[in-house]
C-alpha cells in the first residue's frame, strides 16, 4: 500500500544555496481518487522570484507526516545553518519542528509564525477590528520603539491580548526581533502563491503530479534563467528589487542633516528635516559598519533605508 512520497529536483537544491535563507511551509488537499495532502517547501530569491524546493504527499497534515516531510527537506535541500521556516500556527508543524530529534530548532534553524494567521486567531477570540490593526503594526514594527508603542496600546487596551502574545517568543512572530531573518516576509503568502499555481494539479494521481512539477519547474528554470541572462548582458550588478529600494529610498536624501561622528566614516547622526509619513522620530544612528539603523529597515529586510543612503551620499560612498 503506498504510504507517503518525498522528492526534490537538484536544481532547486542548488538554487537554494543561493536564495534567502528563509523557507515557508505550508500543505494542501488532493481531491483525487485515494486524497491525501500535498507538502511544500518554497523559497525566494533577492528579486523576488518564487521556487518551490521540495514537495511531498502525505496521508494528512499529522506530526508524523510534517516529521517525514522536514526531516528529508533539512537532510537533502537545507542542510545550512541558520534556515529561518515560516508557518501557521498547526499544531502538527509545531510538534514536528520542536520534536526532541528535530534538527529545525536554534541555533540550528529557527522558527516564524505568519502574521496573518495569528491576526486570524486574534478575531476568533477577541473579534475587535481596531486591536487587530494595531497588533498587525506591532508585528511589522522594524525598531523596538515602534514595537514598544504599539504593544504599550494593547496592553492599555486589554491585558489579555498582550498575555497571550507573551506565550510566543516575540523573535516568532515581531519583526524587529527576528534579527533580519524574515527578510520582510511577515506572511505565508509565497506559499499561498504557489498552492493556486499548482491547483489544477490537484486531482491528479501521484506519479502524475510529481511529472507535472518536474515540467513546470523545468519551464520556470529556463524562463528566469534567460531573464537573468539579460539584466548580466546590459551591465547590472544588483537584483532589481534592490535597484528599485535604492531608487525609492534616495527620494528623501535632500530633507536631511547628517553628522559623521568618526573618522572612518562609519558613525552618522541623520536628523530628518521633513516629516516622512509613518515615522515616529527625527533623530537616527546610523552605524554603517555594523549594517544597523535606528528605524530597524536595513536590518530587518537587508535593504538600505533613506538614512544610510544619506549617510553614504554625505561620506561619498558607492
Amino acid at each position: 500500500m503506498f504510504h507517503r512520497v518525498f522528492w526534490m529536483f537538484p536544481p532547486c537544491t542548488e538554487a537554494f544555496k543561493h536564495y534567502k535563507s528563509l523557507i515557508s511551509i505550508d500543505g494542501t488537499h488532493l481531491y483525487g481518487k485515494y486524497g491525501g495532502t500535498l507538502l511544500m517547501a518554497i523559497a525566494q530569491d533577492g528579486n523576488a522570484n518564487i521556487l518551490p524546493i521540495a514537495f511531498a504527499v502525505v496521508e494528512g497534515e499529522t506530526k508524523e507526516a510534517w516529521s517525514f516531510f522536514l526531516s528529508y527537506l533539512r537532510q537533502h535541500v537545507t542542510p545550512q545553518p541558520g534556515v529561518l521556516v515560516i508557518s501557521d500556527r498547526h499544531k502538527s508543524i509545531d510538534g514536528a519542528l520542536n520534536a526532541d530529534d528535530s534538527l529545525w530548532k536554534p541555533p540550528h534553524a529557527f522558527q516564524a509564525f505568519c502574521t496573518r494567521h495569528i491576526a486570524a486567531n486574534f478575531m476568533n477570540h477577541f473579534k475587535n477590528k481596531d486591536l487587530k490593526k494595531v497588533l498587525i503594526n506591532a508585528a511589522y514594527s522594524k525598531s523596538q520603539r515602534e514595537f514598544v508603542h504599539y504593544f504599550g496600546h494593547l496592553r492599555g487596551k486589554n491585558e489579555a491580548i498582550t498575555r497571550c502574545l507573551e506565550e510566543m517568543p516575540s523573535s516568532q512572530w515581531a519583526q524587529y526581533a527576528d534579527e533580519g531573518r524574515r527578510f520582510g516576509h511577515m506572511t505565508a503568502n509565497i506559499s499561498e502563491c504557489i498552492n493556486a499555481v499548482m491547483k489544477g494539479s490537484h486531482n491528479l494521481p501521484v506519479t502524475a503530479l510529481i511529472k507535472s512539477s518536474y515540467f513546470r519547474l523545468g519551464k520556470i528554470f529556463a524562463r528566469k534563467g534567460s531573464e537573468a541572462l539579460a539584466q548580466l548582458q546590459v551591465g547590472a550588478e544588483f537584483s532589481q528589487t534592490l535597484m528599485k529600494a535604492i531608487e525609492f529610498n534616495s527620494k528623501h536624501i535632500n530633507t536631511m542633516n547628517i553628522y559623521q561622528f568618526d573618522r572612518l566614516r562609519t558613525s552618522f547622526t541623520v536628523e530628518e528635516l521633513a516629516a516622512v509619513p509613518g515615522s515616529r522620530q527625527q533623530n537616527y544612528q546610523v552605524l554603517l559598519d555594523e549594517c544597523k539603523c535606528d528605524c530597524g529597515y536595513f536590518q530587518a529586510l537587508h535593504l538600505p533605508c533613506r538614512h544610510v543612503l544619506a549617510a553614504c551620499s554625505h561620506a561619498r560612498i558607492d
